[in-house]
């Protein structure tokens, strides 16, 4: 069984009410009207996320590449969550010749992974270079004190502000953003604050 870190979602050992499950259930649920294509899913975990996608769109999606750094994860996803779709293969997110040994994907899903990297433009970098012109990339992060600041989630790295998060993906025109409120997503409303947000990018 994979070890569960405190935060890593492994669906066999939580309950199905459990919150933050149903919160990344959510986030796959939301990702799947996007994806088509050759899929990657960067920091796939237990599997499960890639495993749905490939389900879930079988008929647009033509292969899944679940990624993630953890060696026991990728063994753990390939023993539970197999899928004719889906590949897991072990790669670190920062690695800069990761673009040359993934190659191009027509969407990319990326969910909580922003905030335990260190160089998170690095990351961006990445995955822009994987992803096709024309493509998606869908990425998601808790907000909090900002790049480069204590956080009270001992394995976040930092958690950027909403407005870090906006200004990393500045320079691509075609960005729409949402706010997730438990299971539910919004457009971003005037005057409300948000604690967690997701990115919709497409690639010019």
């Amino acid at each position: 069984m994979l070890e569960n870190t405190g935060e890593r979602i492994i669906p066999d050992t939580m309950k199905p009410t459990n919150g933050m499950l149903l919160e990344h259930l959510a986030r796959y649920y939301f990702a799947s009207e996007f994806v088509k294509g050759r899929t990657l899913d960067i920091a796939s975990g237990s599997g499960y996320g890639s495993q749905y996608l490939a389900k879930k769109n079988k008929s647009i999606i033509t292969e899944l590449v679940g990624a993630d750094r953890s060696i026991e994860a990728i063994t753990y996803a390939r023993g539970r969550y197999h899928h004719p779709l889906v590949t897991y293969e072990c790669a670190d997110a920062l690695d800069p010749k990761l673009p040359s040994k993934l190659g191009q994907f027509d969407s990319i899903v990326s969910f909580e992974t922003l905030e335990h990297v260190e160089d998170d433009r690095q990351f961006l970098r990445n995955l822009m270079k994987m992803l096709k012109t024309g493509g998606t990339l869908i990425v998601s992060t808790p907000f909090g004190r900002g790049r480069g600041k204590p956080t009270n989630e001992p394995f976040h790295i930092h958690q950027l502000t909403e407005e870090e998060f906006r200004e990393l993906l500045s320079p691509y025109k075609k960005v729409d953003y949402y706010y997730q409120r438990g299971v539910i997503f919004e457009p971003p409303r005037e005057g409300t604050k948000y604690s967690f947000g997701i990115a919709i990018i497409e690639k010019e």
